[in-house]
């Protein structure tokens, strides 16, 4: 029995000792200094908000690269440098929209989908303009106008989400055009317009792409006064007018680099430290008249996780090799990640784990919030790990928002591997945290530091424990994408 006692007490203190043997490598290369001269450098408006395909975003690149070239973290083996080339397609939105509803100039739109059209005939009002409101009328060869959403919700969420219903609809019935009506506060008009009547990005295709000849306008209708007006109607007196796209090829760049393992066998699978570094560039100015979205918590806070962990790797590496990826064009529809998953520079099927870091803002100091952490056998790890550093690790409590589809992490899940996504601390996805989402307000000077510290030593010090850790993570049973990671590990 003594002899139980004593194996059992020598164990328990080798663990504590390995904690705190890995505690102390964090510690000694996370420091304050370090993360406010990333994120400083990354938010300040030199860069214009980062936006893809802008010679800003390329300086954030150039800077990141050589951040782990000076970390003596190994380039992308297949270009012996740190970036992946990614084309694209610039699309500009047209030069001119204009829309005049029974009369009325309507000045505030956002140019859902954009095709050459020029009418004066009179459009259709369908009510929400689902199934039922085309029952009784012919919609062929008119526009139509709806109001946002549905009966049973109308916020810009839904009206976001009924879009490719609403066209399909209006297509099978014959419409030419939807003009949506949608009322919405400032700030969440603000996000739209920007976000609409910006131009857009797509990853070149050598396959020419069908033209969408389909106008699909949403109109600000502030307090729902102008579908108010047509209620009743059927006919609404109508000039429309919009001219046509440019498109331009644009080049931008995933940035890449690699520590391997030291385990002879475990360093032939690899962890991919990931997080996107473009923002949303320059749009409305807020109530200060500033214009600049500087991305300070999205994601210069992400970004800055990942060159966190490479600093730490690269001095003390784990048993299993590390891949970082850096992407472009989160923004704009997940484009880096997507290039990435299609054109790996080492084989997916090493991939085992991607540990995503991304954020909208903070609303409570002592919690980070794993969007997908009860999802992979790695939870305990990320618990364990936070909790060293005074915090508590929680699942994601916005469900309701799919952000554990709306960032990079989702594109390596598709393909099998597990990828929970690292994020600062919420309970709700409101009030503190949308304040500065997506807002020129996004500042460096904003955040706390002390919190950040104990932020970024918990991501190193979880990394380091999925890293060093004997079992391989995956899935756990009954996940959404737990046969693709069956497909892709052969397992």
């Amino acid at each position: 029995m003594k002899k139980f006692v004593l194996v059992t007490l020598s164990l328990c203190c080798s663990l504590s000792l390995f904690s705190q043997k890995e505690k102390q490598k964090v510690e000694e290369t996370v420091t304050k200094a370090k993360i406010e001269g990333h994120i400083y450098f990354l938010a300040d408006d030199l860069l214009k908000g980062r936006e893809t395909g802008t010679p800003e975003n390329k300086i954030a690149a150039s800077y990141l690269a050589n951040t782990l070239r000076s970390y003596g973290v190994k380039p992308n083996p297949l270009t012996g440098d740190f970036y992946q080339k990614v084309a694209l397609v610039k699309t500009t939105p047209p030069k001119q929209v204009s829309v005049e509803l029974n009369g009325e100039n309507m000045t505030d739109y956002a140019v859902i989908n954009a095709s050459p059209i020029s009418s004066t005939d009179d459009a259709l009002y369908l009510g929400y303009g689902m199934e039922d409101d085309y029952s009784k009328i012919s919609a062929k060869g008119k526009v139509v106008v709806v109001k946002a959403g549905s009966a049973e919700t109308n916020d810009a969420r839904a009206a976001f989400g009924l879009r490719a219903k609403k066209k399909e609809l209006a297509l099978a019935n014959g419409a030419i055009g939807i003009i949506e009506l949608l009322q919405a506060e400032d700030q969440m008009w603000g996000f739209i317009e920007h976000n609409f009547n910006g131009s857009s990005l797509k990853i070149a295709s050598n396959e020419k792409e069908a033209q969408d000849s389909f106008p699909y306008l949403w109109l600000l209708d502030k307090k729902g006064a102008t579908a108010s007006s047509l209620n009743g109607k059927t006919t609404v007196k109508m000039k429309l007018a919009m001219t046509a796209t440019v498109e331009e090829k644009v080049e931008s760049q995933n940035v890449i680099g690699v520590v391997e393992g030291t385990d002879p066998t475990l360093k032939n699978e690899f962890i991919i430290y990931s997080a996107h570094y473009d923002h949303v560039g320059i749009g409305t100015p807020d109530e200060t008249g500033d214009t600049i979205y500087n991305g300070a918590r999205d994601n210069a806070v992400g970004t800055t996780t990942v060159l966190a962990m490479a600093e730490n790797l690269a001095k003390y590496p784990t048993k299993r090799s590390a891949l970082f990826i850096l992407f472009t064009g989160e923004e704009k529809g997940l484009l880096g990640s997507k290039y990435y998953v299609e054109n790996p520079v080492l084989p997916l099927k090493q991939m085992v784990y991607c540990f995503n870091s991304d954020n909208a803002g903070y609303n409570d100091k002592s919690l980070a919030t794993i969007v997908g952490l009860t999802r992979t056998s790695a939870e305990k790890n990320i618990v364990d790990a936070v909790a060293v550093f005074g915090l508590k690790a929680i699942e994601d409590p916005a469900k309701e928002q799919g952000l554990f589809d709306r960032s990079d992490n989702v594109n390596f899940a598709k393909k099998g591997i597990p990828a929970p996504t690292f994020s600062l601390g919420f309970t709700a996805f409101n009030g503190d945290v949308t304040k500065y989402y997506h807002r020129p307000g996004d500042e460096a000077d904003s955040m706390d530091y002390d919190y950040l510290l104990k932020f970024f030593s918990a991501y190193v010090m979880a990394g380091r424990s999925i890293a060093n850790d004997s079992k391989t993570p995956f899935w756990n049973a009954g996940d959404k994408y737990e046969a693709d990671g069956k497909a892709l590990y052969k397992n």
